[in-house]
């Protein structure tokens, strides 16, 4: 299965990275086990997402910049209303990375 490192960016893919950076300066963990950690890691969160995740939102905003390269399209919003079932919630500024799943599979 094909992964995208997406989620390193997420605030506990940075925190697994800094991590795994500082077990590999102090010498616990060898740099090739480090990267199959991170490896695991995309593997795990893509696969998480797809057979977790039940939840569904629609997102309104003011569209400020878009960008489609590697097939990987990127939305900055601003004033984005997040609307779920459950709550509604806005915020000032968000990036959305996306991706098609299609790719995952090949």
């Amino acid at each position: 299965m094909a992964t995208f490192e997406l989620y390193r960016r997420s605030t506990i893919g940075m925190c697994l990275t800094e991590t795994l950076d500082e077990m590999v300066s102090t010498g616990v963990l060898s740099p090739d086990h480090a990267i199959q950690v991170l490896v695991q890691f995309d593997k795990s969160m893509t696969d998480a997402l797809e057979t977790q995740v039940k939840s569904k939102v629609s997102i309104k905003g003011h569209l400020h910049t878009y960008r489609f390269c590697d097939n990987v399209w990127t939305f900055i919003l601003q004033d984005a209303v997040f609307k779920s079932e459950e709550c509604q919630e806005t915020v000032n500024r968000v990036k959305i990375v996306a991706c098609d799943s299609k790719l995952l599979t090949q």
